[in-house]
Formats: C-alpha cells, sequence, structure tokens
C-alpha cells in the first residue's frame, strides 16, 4: 500500500492550531494564571534546563532580525556616501531574497545532517561573518554578495529552532516555547533602531555592521558550552529527561513537495505569502528610507529616526498577537473555522488599505500611525494565514507547506525589490508601492477563497488509491 493524499470534505480530526488558545479569550486570566502555576510546579519537580536553551533560541532570533535590517537603517547614510541610487539598493536587497529563498531548501537538510548543535552553530557564524562582511563592501556588487551569504545563513534560524524545540519539548510546551523563541524577532526589530542608529552616528556606518554582526560569536561560544542533545547533557536529570520524553513514538513521515502541489489548500496557502510576505519585506528595508526622504529626520537620531520605527514595530506586536485572538475568540462563539479565518483575515487586509495615502500625508506621526496600523494588521493576517497549514493539512505535511509557502513569500520579496528599485527611480514617488502594499492582502484573500471556498483539509492517509 502506498501513502497518498486525498481531499475529504469532513473535517480531520487535527491538534488545536496555536491561535485557538487564546490568552485574551474569556476566563482566560484564571487560566493563564493556573497554567502558569502548573508549569512552575512542574519544573520545581523536573528541572527547567530546558528554558535554558529556549532562551538561547530567543537570543538567535534576535540576533538574526538585527543583522537582517541593520541595511535598512543605514539605507539614507549609505546612499549618500557611497552614491547609491534605488536601483543599486533594490539589486541589493534582491541579492539577500534570492538566497533566502535557496535556504529554504538547504539548511534544513544541513541540519538534518548534521544535528542542531553543529548545523545551528554553521549557520549563525556563516551570517555573523557576512554581516561584518558588510563592513569590508564599498560597491553594489560587494554589498550584494555579503547580502547574499547573510540571507543564506539567515534562512538556517527557523528550522534549526524548530527542530532543536523538537528535541528539547515535549508536544504539550512545544507551542509555547516556539511562541518564545519566535517574539525574539520582535525584539530585534525595536533594538535595532535603538541601537544602529547610535552606533553609526558615533564610530561610523561600517562600525555598526561589525559590531552587530559580532554578536552571533558570543552566542556561538553560549550555544557550543550549553548545548548538547537532552539525554547527552549533564544538566540534565532523569526526572526532566523523562518529562521531555514523555510523548509516545510516532511516525512523522515528511511529504515531499511535488506530492503536495497539486492541491489548491497548498496553491491556498503559498499565494497569501507569495503576495504579502513582500509587503512587509518593503515595511522592512524601505520604510526607514521614506521617513528619512519624506520627513528630513537625521538618520542618526535616536528620537526622530528610531523612535518612529519602534512604534511601528510595536504595533506590529500587537497585531500578531490580535489576529489570532479575533479569529480564536469567533471560533468559540460558534463560527465555523472557514468564516472565522476568513473574516479575520478580511479585517486586516480592510486594515491595510489606508496605507495607500501615507505618501500624502504631512505629518510624520500620521504616516507612522498609519504604517503601524498596516504593520499591525499585516502580522494579524500572517497569524491567521499561518494557521491556514494546521486547518487544512495533517500535521506531517505541515512542515513543508510551511516551505512552500516560505520560499513563495521570498519569491515575492524578490521580485518586490527589483518594482521598488525602478518605481522609486523613475518616478521618485512611494505612491505607487504603497498602492500596492494596500492593495495586496484583499487580492489575495479573493484568490484564497477562490482556491478554498471552504476550509476542506488534505488529508494523509494510508491506503490504496481513492
Amino acid at each position: 500500500m502506498r501513502e497518498k493524499i486525498v481531499e475529504t470534505e469532513r473535517v480531520a480530526s487535527f491538534p488545536q492550531p496555536l491561535s485557538e488558545v487564546s490568552p485574551s479569550a474569556p476566563g482566560a486570566a484564571a487560566n493563564t494564571a493556573r497554567a502558569a502555576a502548573v508549569l512552575q510546579n512542574v519544573n520545581a519537580r523536573i528541572g527547567r534546563y530546558r528554558w535554558t536553551i529556549c532562551a538561547l533560541l530567543f537570543f538567535a532570533a534576535t540576533i538574526n532580525y538585527v543583522d537582517r535590517q541593520v541595511i535598512g537603517i543605514l539605507k539614507p547614510t549609505l546612499k549618500t556616501e557611497l552614491g547609491w541610487d534605488e536601483i543599486a539598493y533594490s539589486n541589493i536587497v534582491f541579492w539577500f531574497q534570492a538566497a533566502y529563498a535557496l535556504g529554504f531548501i538547504l539548511m534544513g537538510r544541513l541540519m538534518d545532517r548534521f544535528g542542531t548543535r553543529k548545523g545551528f552553530s554553521f549557520a549563525v557564524l556563516f551570517w555573523s561573518v557576512a554581516a561584518m562582511a558588510h563592513s569590508l563592501a564599498g560597491s553594489v556588487m560587494g554589498f550584494g554578495a555579503a547580502r547574499f551569504a547573510l540571507g543564506l545563513g539567515e534562512s538556517g534560524n527557523f528550522p534549526a529552532s524548530i527542530k532543536t524545540v523538537a528535541e528539547w519539548f515535549p508536544k504539550k510546551e512545544r507551542a509555547l516555547a516556539t511562541g518564545i523563541f519566535n517574539a525574539g524577532t520582535n525584539v530585534g526589530a525595536i533594538v535595532t533602531p535603538l541601537s544602529v542608529p547610535f552606533i553609526a552616528g558615533h564610530f561610523g556606518w561600517r562600525w555598526a555592521f561589525i559590531i552587530t554582526g559580532a554578536l552571533g560569536f558570543i552566542w556561538v561560544v553560549a550555544w557550543l558550552a550549553l548545548y548538547r542533545k537532552p539525554h547527552e547533557h549533564p544538566r540534565v536529570k532523569k526526572p526532566e529527561l523523562d518529562h521531555i520524553n514523555c510523548d509516545p513514538p510516532e511516525a512523522e513521515t515528511k511529504i515531499p513537495w511535488l506530492r503536495l502541489l497539486p492541491h489548491r489548500q497548498t496553491w491556498a496557502f503559498a499565494v497569501a505569502k507569495f503576495m504579502t510576505d513582500p509587503v512587509w519585506w518593503f515595511y522592512l528595508f524601505w520604510i526607514p528610507g521614506f521617513l528619512h526622504d519624506k520627513y528630513h529626520v537625521p538618520a542618526d537620531s535616536i528620537t526622530s529616526f528610531g523612535l518612529p520605527l519602534v512604534v511601528i514595530y510595536l504595533a506590529a506586536d500587537i497585531g500578531s498577537v490580535g489576529g489570532g485572538w479575533l479569529s480564536s475568540t469567533l471560533i468559540k462563539r460558534g463560527w465555523t473555522i472557514n468564516a472565522a479565518r476568513k473574516t479575520a483575515m478580511l479585517i486586516c487586509a480592510i486594515c491595510v488599505v489606508p496605507i495607500v495615502f501615507v505618501s500624502q500625508t504631512a505629518n510624520i506621526w500620521v504616516a507612522v500611525a498609519l504604517i503601524g496600523l498596516a504593520a499591525s494588521a499585516h502580522q494579524g493576517w500572517s497569524a491567521n494565514v499561518f494557521t491556514m497549514t494546521s486547518d487544512l493539512f495533517p500535521r506531517r505535511a505541515v512542515g513543508s507547506v510551511v516551505g512552500i509557502g516560505g520560499m513563495a513569500g521570498a519569491v515575492g520579496g524578490m521580485l518586490i525589490a527589483k518594482v521598488v528599485g525602478y518605481v522609486l527611480q523613475w518616478t521618485g514617488s512611494y505612491l505607487p508601492i504603497f498602492i500596492i502594499a494596500g492593495s495586496a492582502y484583499l487580492t489575495a484573500l479573493l484568490l484564497v477563497h477562490l482556491l478554498v471556498p471552504r476550509f476542506t483539509p488534505a488529508r494523509v492517509e494510508q491506503g490504496g488509491a481513492a
């Protein structure tokens, strides 16, 4: 008998998605307090070294996002000192996105082949050297090469972290551990605009790349000193090891990408990522330059330049929680998963639309409010898009589907880099880009609905032909 994917109109019994467990749902305060008390009691009895490993993952995610975002913060300075035009800058961003897309194929296999201790160390060292190499670049080609290397290395962070969580945590704690380490990306997005302008203003832009890149070396030393597999670690006692290994063994057969491509659920997720991930990349790499060019804020000022970016990313954090909370609440009130997810996505898509007016606003804080609203809506949208994978696919197919979607989003990022560069170079206006950003989500939702009118899951079954 061979394993295959068949369409089914009945709801499969998948594990509850992370966003279904909302800390803001009715009665959640008491439930959260009880859960915290239970977790504290468990840790006291069996040990808590696994949370040290989780903290390392958190800091890796923070460093990952800091190194990624430095060039966006320094764009105004680099354009002035190196004489870049918009097309040159877009070409540099393009090569990061190209490597990031390629890395989705390579890095997962690297972690499986060499293990997380060696594989993660290699990835962080690789991207840290690449981040510092920016300081040696003086041409578009040099920066493009450094960005390509950075994208290739940084693509290893998420697969390595997910694999580490699977090694160190039982299933009932994995969602919490994943949420904790993923919060590091938000911290990185906030730390960068607060630190990089100061470093560049006092020591020069080259030192901004050197200092932020060096953080990865410190992390690798800590990782090699503190990380072993649970059964090999002297700090892990038998009660904690038994807790980590408390789940019954099960076959986790991965589904090849080619087996998933014929299914409309796969394409719905990929289309959503392809059309909306590039908008987030645009925010990361071009919004700092937009604020500088439009409102003439000094690029080395933490208060004038860094603070507006911090506000935008704090708003994004709120949206990340709010988007999942909204669909969870609707489901708890009796809505179908299909209606709840799409309603939440529709509200998020509508909240992005006002960003089309950003380039016409004269006040920087009005612009920050509109961009913050759009960034918040994007994160709320993304929370529901990612949850689609567990709504529409069984667990062993989710990783492959996420890989397909992640690669689609990175390819979209490659395209938006080229589009933004040429539009800004030819027109000198951000308006066409903001129109694309404002309409992308509604268009994506329409396509998702056409591909998946109802959330009917694709299920992996053992058996003959269906």
